[in-house]
Formats: C-alpha cells, sequence, structure tokens
C-alpha cells in the first residue's frame, strides 16, 4: 500500500474587533494514519447575555470532539487481528450514534460544570436553561486511512479542495440561516440537527488535499459566497507555491483584515498535504514473437522494436501566479468590498 502523505497543519484563531474575549477555540492533531487519526475541529460560542458562559462551551464542544474522533478512528481501524467493520456499519455509526454520543457527553459536561461552579444565588433554574448558557456551534472532521468523516451544527464551514483542486463545502446547510440565528449544541435534542459528511478514502493519494474548519467570522466577511471559495482555492494554492511556513507567518493579518469585516471572532483549521500518485513502475518490455517458420529465412530489413506506449499524462491547469510573499493580503481579495 502507498503510504499516507503528510499532513501540514494550520491552526489561528483572531478575537473579534470590540468582542470582550475570543468565544472560539479549535484543535488538530494526527497524521491521518491508522494510529493516529488526522482530527479538527473548530467551535464558536455564541457570546450573548443569554449564553453567558458560552466561551466554556465551546471549549467542551471540541476537546469532546476530539474525544469521540479518537473512538471513530480506533473503530475504523481496529488493532491486532480484529476484522474492521464495513463502510455501511460505519456510515451508520457515522450519521446517528457519533452525534447522539457528542451531544449527550456535551450536555453531562456542561452540567456538571454548572454544578460546580454555581452558587445558591443562581438556583432554580431549569436544565435547558442552564445548557442555553452554553451554548456553541461545532464543525469537526475526521481523516482515516479508510474513510473521511465530518459534522457540522450550527454555523461555520467544512471547506474540502480535492486531489483533481475542485473547492467543495459539503456540509453547507440548503437554506441559510436568518440573521444571527443558527443551530447549537444547546438546542433541544441537538444531535437531530447535526449534519454529516461521509466519503471512503479509496487510495491514500485519493484523499483531500485541503480539509479546512473555520467558524463564520471567516466566511461573513466575504461579499458573497463566491469570496470564501475563491479564498480557499489561493490557501491552497499559496500553500502549494510558497510553502506552509510562509503562509502561517501571514495568516494572521488574513484573519485580523477578516476579522475587522466581520466584526467577528474567526478562526481557521487546516490540514494540506501536496502529492501525487507513485510513479507507474516501468512497463516490462514485450517478449519477442518468433516468425512463422516459413518466413523466418526470407530476406528482410531488419526493423528495431518501438519503444513501449504509455499513457500520456493530461495536462495539469495553469496555476494562477502567487502574490508575493511580502504582501499581507489574502491569496485572493475575499471581501469584495473597500477598507
Amino acid at each position: 500500500m502507498a503510504p499516507v502523505p503528510p499532513w501540514t497543519t494550520l491552526l489561528e484563531s483572531i478575537q473579534g474587533v470590540n468582542k470582550t474575549r475570543n468565544q472560539d477555540y479549535c484543535e488538530v492533531q494526527g497524521r491521518g494514519t491508522a494510529e493516529e487519526p488526522l482530527i479538527m475541529a473548530v467551535a464558536d460560542g455564541h457570546g450573548s447575555a443569554a449564553h453567558a458562559r458560552s466561551h466554556l462551551g465551546s471549549r467542551f464542544a471540541v476537546d469532546l470532539f476530539v474525544e469521540e474522533a479518537r473512538r471513530f478512528g480506533t473503530l475504523a481501524q481496529p488493532r491486532g487481528d480484529e476484522r474492521p467493520p464495513s463502510l455501511a456499519w460505519l456510515m451508520h455509526y457515522a450519521e446517528h450514534a457519533f452525534p447522539r454520543q457528542l451531544v449527550s457527553a456535551w450536555r453531562d459536561k456542561v452540567l456538571g460544570h454548572w454544578t460546580r461552579t454555581s452558587s445558591h444565588e443562581e438556583s432554580g433554574l431549569s436544565e435547558e436553561h442552564k445548557v442555553l448558557l452554553y451554548g456553541s456551534t461545532l464543525v469537526g472532521a475526521v481523516l482515516t486511512p479508510r474513510v473521511f468523516a465530518a459534522w457540522q451544527l450550527g454555523d461555520g464551514e467544512l471547506t474540502v479542495v480535492d486531489d483533481a483542486g475542485q473547492v467543495t463545502v459539503p456540509l453547507a446547510p440548503a437554506e441559510a440561516d436568518l440573521g444571527d440565528e443558527t443551530e447549537s449544541l444547546c438546542t433541544p435534542k441537538a444531535w437531530r440537527r447535526v449534519r454529516t459528511h461521509w466519503s471512503p478514502v479509496t487510495a491514500p493519494w485519493r484523499a483531500p488535499r485541503l480539509i479546512a474548519v473555520s467558524t463564520d467570522g471567516l466566511s461573513k466577511s466575504f461579499a458573497s459566497d463566491r469570496g470564501f471559495l475563491q479564498f480557499m482555492a489561493g490557501l491552497d494554492d499559496r500553500l502549494s507555491t510558497e510553502g506552509a511556513d510562509s503562509v502561517r507567518a501571514v495568516l494572521p493579518q488574513w484573519l485580523a483584515r477578516a476579522s475587522r469585516h466581520s466584526g467577528d471572532d474567526t478562526t481557521l483549521v487546516a490540514a494540506w498535504h501536496q502529492g501525487s500518485p507513485p510513479a507507474p513502475e516501468p512497463a516490462a518490455a514485450p517478449e519477442p514473437v518468433p516468425a512463422p517458420p516459413e518466413q523466418a529465412a526470407a530476406p528482410g530489413p531488419a526493423v528495431s522494436p518501438g519503444p513501449a506506449l504509455s499513457p500520456e499524462p493530461e495536462p495539469e491547469p495553469a496555476a494562477p501566479p502567487a502574490p508575493p510573499t511580502t504582501d499581507p493580503a489574502p491569496p485572493a481579495d475575499p471581501h469584495g468590498r473597500d477598507e
């Protein structure tokens, strides 16, 4: 089996303008192997007075997602001689068991925190009111050698650039949320509202080239959805042409600019690899076919064997020139509006 491509990870979070604290929380870890699945998550606490502890709710959400994602990775790639479950079983688990377990664990976590930290002056609140104080969205993904899966509750984005360079947001809702209203972990029976993305990995090098999860502070800074997709395509291009260290150095400036436009906390977590399928082994030369006896003695010109035929590679699309590394602007103008 071909080796798993090495993943480069990026993580950055910028507090929103005029915000008293950053309500976002994020994490990325792992290498995409059976032993260390690639796991990434972002959560965005709601931040209003009705959600006074949402900065804690977002942190609990990410921490618990990482735990559930590790468990999912172990199920997908069991150790030793244990037979792995079928992809159909894993898909059912991802769509049903995973959201229910995650939401249940989050509710238990926040209620336990409430019990330990509340005072007698705050008694008399219902369980739903207590949970409401910790309200948060969540977007998370896990990649193993067998499967790529992701989950989303509320706003934010999962962005995927496939091995052919196509940019998609597979968990985008059919209808955009109105105003600032969004689904949340504090919503009753929230597991029913979790959106799931599922994709088997047919070969290591056919895994997505770029996976990113981000809070809505980034996407809201753009004048249109198209601008956001152009930004993510530009991020992939800059990683390819300049490398991760160059992008990592200017990423805080890009997100700070986005935050000025959206006015919100802005967080991006990304994992990227640049790889191509292993070079095919050269085709063995065909064995010569002996001439029929009646032609063996017939004189004729000597014929040298031609080169072995192999399919011509399809030409790669020309990449747009990358902006200079000294320019702190995002890879494509994301905002479509003046500073």
